[in-house]
């Protein structure tokens, strides 16, 4: 059975895995509390961040490259369409954009709004990260006007990925979404797959639903 360590971006990866119909336990980390004493967990991944998974002799870290690899594994689907398929280049490109654009400038702003001391909590660091994720916000709004979903008019994994980033945007640093972005999460929200991810995960239902 595919183990998954931590919530956070691990959210992707149970979502994902829900979409897909896979069986999977999710194991808690607790990043608050440390995790040098947990060992099980730094046999894993030895850098002590999240999420990572297990999969029989197959380690992994990086929530998209997870997704990528359960995709790989376990399809074909239609969650990832193929090389030859029309939608193939937006879903590459909103697939990465969800971590690479959106998602790790926020990781920097929520970091700093919620953790850093009062005197460091809009500093040039943050600005910027902040107006990197707002400029790659404009692709997603784009994206909007001409389809409902990031692919094209079909669901797939560049959703989860772009999904999670808007959530975290929202919550985190308290982005307020354009209507066409509130629109989409709405839909996202009404999967099945998105609502059993979120009933499993229990510390992410509890920040999101505060």
């Amino acid at each position: 059975m595919i183990t998954v360590f931590g919530e956070g971006r691990g959210f992707r990866v149970v979502w994902l895995l829900e979409e897909m119909g896979l069986r999977y336990r999710l194991r808690d980390v607790d990043l608050l509390a440390g995790v040098e004493n947990d060992a099980e967990f730094l046999q894993i991944n030895p850098a002590g961040f999240i999420p990572a998974i297990r999969d029989g002799d197959v380690t992994m870290v990086e929530s998209v490259a997870i997704m990528e690899y359960l995709l790989g594994c376990y399809g074909p689907t239609t969650l990832a369409p193929g090389a030859q398929d029309a939608a193939f280049p937006a879903y590459q490109q909103f697939l990465h954009l969800g971590e690479a654009g959106l998602a790790a400038s926020l990781y920097f702003v929520s970091g700093a709004r919620n953790i850093a001391p009062e005197s460091e909590r809009d500093n040039w660091s943050a600005r910027q990260a902040m107006d990197v994720f707002t400029s790659r916000m404009k692709l997603v709004t784009r994206r909007l006007e001409l389809a409902p979903y990031m692919a094209g008019e079909a669901f797939t994994a560049a959703d989860i990925s772009v999904g999670y980033a808007l959530e975290m945007a929202r919550k985190n640093v308290g982005v307020v979404l354009g209507d066409a972005e509130q629109t989409y999460m709405a839909r996202l929200r009404e999967r099945g797959g998105y609502q059993r991810a979120l009933e499993a995960c229990h510390a992410t239902r509890g920040w999101w639903m505060s």
